[in-house]
């Protein structure tokens, strides 16, 4: 009750209201778009292409892009220039001094470094559509019509302006609509496929029966503990108590007071599993070369580390925890923030101020940071065995013993053709959990009760609901 009362608060506030109907309608605008195709392609083999290359390069960006990769929408570029662009420039501001003065200039370098990143965007997906042109012209198959340059101009300019129309329309739910843009384009990119999934497990539990009731039950149950453990991990954070020291600025005494660094748990959000994701499609999609495949040797070591494969999931999780710290070392640095903390007249209370307290942050930094890691593999591997499974029976001396002895759902999956993945799970949750925040956050401004009990409930107007 508690919850249909917080939902019928938001359609009471104009403001809020107003934000949330835009939103959707930006988001129906997208859909709309995503089922217009490029012209010159033919659908049906472009379809049986993608499903031979699942667990390759092209399925990995297929997911980011909702599925308009596969059916090569205008739309088909998806998020994904402007992700790599904002990635890119986000790394230089380590080695470029330009950018790192930027970054601290406040707004007005935010601005100037998003406007870079937006050029960057349209460099990208101008470079991503000729090489998708260019790939589609060499496909076996007759999946250009007619190929040539126009078919190469024409793809370059509806992948591009379909691109560059997407970046406009996350911005613009940014800033006059209700949760991250970027964010929420790529959520509903991934939840629209969730009525087809649903359809595929009632037809594999009741009407094929190819599903017990306890596998039934089992993957329910595996479903929401999943969800759960990322809401209680992403909400996660270490908290560094900070005491501040009165100062006298003038006539007025500042200072005194008590509070805290918060550390998250799960600082990289998603950025560590896609770029260990995107690392690791690479060779999966080289393996599907010609030339690699007149190879023997070569041949037989990318068929290693493809997906299902013990070796696959052994690099993805070494991968996964990389990029952690690989992030966290960028977005988060200890020496700066004990030097801004000693300025201010802060000190962590039992740590001697300067390199005591950097070191003592870094400690605290690299064990949630190795947490994290272990939180990113575990929520990857779960749901990617369930659906695949993990072929050990591959492993070398004791394949065969395991063959025989370990459960065939272990090894072969339950084959769940459902949006199950971590990856995508991740995402789902984190922005579905963010934009409810934000939500909840506006109507506690003014005086409504928020989704949760921690929320509360301001005292003032309609405090009798």
């Amino acid at each position: 009750m508690r919850l249909l009362e917080a939902f019928a608060n938001i359609f009471r506030v104009p403001d809020l209201r107003k934000r949330l109907m835009f939103t959707l309608a930006l988001l129906a605008v997208y859909r709309l778009g995503a089922q217009i195709p490029t012209p010159g392609i033919n659908p049906k083999v472009l379809e049986d292409f993608f499903n031979s290359a699942q667990g390759s390069i092209f399925g990995f960006f297929d997911l980011f892009a909702g599925g308009n990769l596969r059916r090569l929408t205008i739309f088909a570029l998806g998020i994904m220039p402007y992700i790599t662009a904002s990635i890119i420039l986000q790394l230089l501001t380590v080695v470029v001094p330009t950018l790192e003065k930027l970054q601290k200039e406040g707004e007005l370098g935010r601005r100037k470094i998003t406007q870079w990143t937006r050029y960057l965007t349209i460099i990208l997906s101008v470079l991503q559509s000729f090489g998708i042109a260019q790939g589609l012209q060499t496909m076996q198959g007759g999946v250009v019509i007619n190929p040539g340059i126009g078919f190469v101009a024409m793809t370059i300019i509806s992948l591009t302006t379909g691109s560059a129309f997407i970046m406009w329309l996350g911005e613009q739910i940014s800033e006059r609509g209700v949760g991250n843009g970027m964010s929420l384009i790529i959520f509903t990119g991934i939840v629209v496929g969730l009525p087809n999934a649903i359809s595929n497990v009632y037809r594999n539990a009741f009407v094929t029966h190819e599903w017990g009731v306890l596998t039934l039950i089992a993957l329910l149950v595996m479903m929401v503990a999943v969800v759960a453990f990322i809401v209680l991990v992403e909400r996660g954070e270490r908290r560094i108590p900070v005491q501040y020291a009165k100062r006298v600025v003038g006539r007025r005494v500042m200072g005194g007071q008590s509070t805290h660094m918060p550390l998250k748990v799960n600082a990289g959000g998603v950025i560590p599993v896609i770029f260990a994701s995107s690392i690791l499609a690479f060779p999966q999609t080289l393996a599907a070369v010609p030339a690699v495949k007149n190879m023997a040797w070569l041949s037989s070591t990318l068929r290693s580390i493809q997906h299902g494969e013990p070796l696959y999931y052994a690099l993805f999780v070494a991968g996964i925890i990389f990029f952690c710290f690989f992030y966290v070392s960028i977005i988060f640095n200890p020496n700066e923030a004990a030097d801004n903390m000693r300025k201010y007249g802060g000190f962590i209370p039992g740590i001697r101020p300067g390199r005591n307290t950097a070191d003592y942050m870094n400690t605290i930094l690299t064990k949630i940071t190795v947490v994290g890691g272990i939180y990113l593999s575990i929520l990857c591997l779960i749901p990617d065995i369930m659906i695949s499974g993990i072929k050990l029976n591959h492993l070398p001396l004791v394949g065969n013993w395991i063959d025989t002895v370990f459960p065939r759902f272990l090894l072969e999956g339950l084959n769940v053709q459902f949006y199950f993945g971590g990856t995508s799970l991740l995402i789902v949750v984190g922005v579905a959990m963010d934009t409810i925040n934000q939500i909840e956050a506006q109507l506690i401004m003014r005086h409504y009760e928020g989704f949760t009990p921690r929320s509360g409930r301001i005292k003032g107007r309609r405090s009798t609901f």
